[in-house]
């Protein structure tokens, strides 16, 4: 059996107390509600009523004729026959044979030049599409009149210049080097001594490489972090060092 919940008693309930009742304002309706309404209804469609639509029935004796829709022109009249006649332009009459025919009128144009004249060329046309598209043989890039410009196939300027200051650049250096050289401040490193440097910093590089792929994969603690970080840079300034030594051929080094 569900036991029945009873509101906790107290003294205050035991007074009476006074229902109050919420007053609602009015329902809002808009002033212009009773001519929608009269509009609505006087614009409703015939066929929308109850049943059919009260129209005038057709009358048997006016049935459909032939040609009776076919557009008719308006009839001719007497002021359109005599507009029609009287805007005409008439022609000059044919002159007499008695008639004397105008004499001493010339013109500047030169016969025998235009006679002689030779026509004007059609531009040479080139067809790049199966549809027929066609376009100027001069701008499709199909004559070869780059080649035959007075400076093709000549050193452009900016490279002249450039090929200049890598000149004066070299220059300088073999001069600074040759200085060095005098003073003693710098040796030149043979090809075996080259080869045996890069052959001892390739080995090194495998052995940290070695040493890097046997890593743990998690780098949970400073230690194992900072060690990763050496090798790394450590891997990185090798494979600097081997670069140069295998680009250049002559090296030099200072002595201390």
């Amino acid at each position: 059996m569900s036991e029945v919940v009873h509101p906790p008693e107290s003294v205050y309930n035991l007074i009476p107390r006074e229902e109050v009742h919420i007053q609602k304002p009015p329902r809002y309706m808009s002033k212009h509600r009773p001519t929608v309404v009269l509009e609505e209804k006087s614009t409703k469609d015939a066929m929308r009523t109850m049943g059919p639509a009260k129209v005038e029935v057709p009358s048997p004796e006016k049935y459909l004729k032939k040609h009776s829709k076919e557009p008719k022109l308006p009839e001719m009249t007497q002021c359109s026959k005599e507009f029609r006649t009287t805007c005409a332009v008439k022609k000059p009459p044919v002159p007499a044979r008695t008639d004397i025919p105008p004499m001493g009128i010339r013109t500047k144009r030169d016969f025998i030049k235009t006679a002689t004249a030779v026509p004007m060329k059609p531009q040479p046309v080139c067809v790049d599409t199966s549809k027929g598209h066609k376009q100027l043989l001069e701008k499709s890039g199909l004559l070869p009149k780059y080649i035959k410009k007075k400076h093709y196939g000549e050193v452009p300027d900016y490279l002249l210049q450039r090929n200049d200051e890598e000149r004066r650049a070299q220059e300088e250096y073999d001069d600074f080097v040759r200085e060095q050289r005098e003073k003693g401040a710098m040796k030149h490193l043979s090809d075996e001594e080259r080869q045996t440097i890069l052959e001892g910093l390739k080995k090194n590089w495998d052995q940290l490489h070695r040493e890097y792929q046997g890593l743990s994969l998690v780098t949970d603690t400073i230690s194992k972090k900072f060690h990763k970080e050496r090798l790394e840079v450590a891997m990185k300034q090798l494979e600097s060092d081997i670069g140069h030594f295998e680009r250049f051929k002559t090296i030099y080094i200072p002595t201390i």
